[in-house]
């Protein structure tokens, strides 16, 4: 049986397309296969960012480190929890856009999350790493506005200028918003 998400490789895909997930570390690797059974958990065709967030909360130390407290990461883990079995509901059979034309498209993503995952590889690049990781990609995820993880990180009372800076003050460098 075929997985619903599929991953293909950069073949497949044609010369133009770039595999990705082949950019990541792989304890990320596994933040992104965690995401994409979340998503087939939740009936959604594509893994989105609240995806990538709950699993990257769940698996990753240095994520939740940058948080402001345990407390803020219970807040918020409950309410991605509630996303897969209660109010995310209404993004089921939507894409998830920032309404300007994605740069990379991959099959089994939405535009915004196959971005933020390009943008984690550049953001490592910067950084003079070869393969990104958890927190370059939980900044590529919070630097999108349009983002479904932005949104739950606000019901959340989450601060997200704020966290921002706390991952931009600990990496050193700046991130592009």
């Amino acid at each position: 049986m075929q997985p619903r998400i599929p991953h293909q490789q950069a073949a497949e895909r044609g010369p133009i397309r770039v595999d990705i997930e082949a950019r990541l570390s792989e304890e990320l690797a596994a933040v992104v296969a965690g995401a994409r059974r979340r998503a087939l958990r939740d009936g959604d065709r594509l893994i989105d960012t609240a995806h990538l967030l709950h699993t990257l909360l769940e698996s990753d130390p240095h994520v939740r480190a940058v948080f402001d407290s345990d407390p803020q990461v219970a807040r918020l883990l409950g309410y991605l929890v509630q996303r897969s079995i209660g109010y995310g509901l209404r993004w089921q059979g939507s894409v998830e856009d920032s309404g300007a034309v994605p740069t990379v498209t991959e099959d089994g993503w939405s535009p915004v999350a196959a971005g933020a995952v390009e943008a984690a590889y550049e953001r490592a690049v910067r950084r003079g790493d070869e393969l990104a990781d958890a927190v370059d990609l939980l900044a590529s995820i919070v630097a999108e506005p349009e983002s479904r993880a932005v949104e739950v990180l606000g019901r959340a009372g989450v601060d997200v200028r704020e966290l921002l800076a706390r991952i931009d003050s600990a990496a050193g460098q700046g991130i592009e918003a």
